[in-house]
């Protein structure tokens, strides 16, 4: 299965692409920030988001997409900056047939960490491990994102095994054709990113 993951925001937007399925080792694809000036009007802040999505979209082509779930907080307006770019990521996915998940923040830490209370430290520590990168991937943001997709890698591809295994039964007994992965077959887009380095393999910026 290959997953972007997407850690919305409105300043900073960070996507993470890996590639991987339960019980193996986990490969990075690309991982970056898209960053729009707080200067800007709204509209256009979301339009360079939106293209910067669609771009990595194109070049990464992923089975799925995994979205930060958004909950409300004391500052009104920094969440509502978020849900709006949350809404984008989903929209652009939901524009090409995608599967969208919606995971936690609890939820990546749990799947990560093994403690849903983990720090965003504790989080880019095991990204960094489970990807085996040289570096911690930076901002805070691009862990994120790269924790997401690996959560839903190993949450959806379990999903679509039990999805598989009731479409089979149903069928009783034929064969069906699984949507989960690709194997990477011929799919090697890194995408870039918008006013900020991005990461490769090796942890290297840029």
């Amino acid at each position: 299965m290959r997953v972007m993951g997407v850690d919305p925001g409105l300043t900073r937007c960070g996507l993470g692409a890996v590639e991987g399925r339960p019980g193996a080792p986990l490969s990075l694809l690309s991982v970056g920030v898209v960053r729009t000036p707080p200067d800007d009007d709204i509209g256009s802040r979301l339009v360079v988001i939106e293209a910067e999505i669609e771009r990595w979209l194109d070049e990464i082509r992923p089975d799925a997409v995994a979205v930060e779930r958004v909950f409300a907080q004391h500052n009104v307006r920094t969440v509502m900056g978020t849900a709006q770019a949350s809404a984008v990521a989903i929209v652009c996915a939901a524009r090409r047939g995608l599967p969208v998940a919606l995971h936690t923040p609890s939820e990546v830490k749990a799947a990560i960490t093994g403690n849903g209370n983990a720090d965003k430290k504790q989080v880019g520590t095991m990204v960094t491990r489970l990807l085996r990168l040289d570096a911690m991937p930076r901002p805070a943001d691009a862990a994120d994102a790269l924790a997401l997709a690996i959560c839903h890698v190993w949450r959806g591809g379990v999903q679509h095994r039990l999805a598989d295994a009731l479409a089979r039964a149903r069928s009783g007994g034929a064969g069906t054709t699984g949507t989960g992965g690709t194997g990477g077959s011929g799919r090697t887009g890194r995408p870039g990113e918008v006013a900020a380095g991005r990461q490769d393999r090796g942890g290297s910026t840029r």
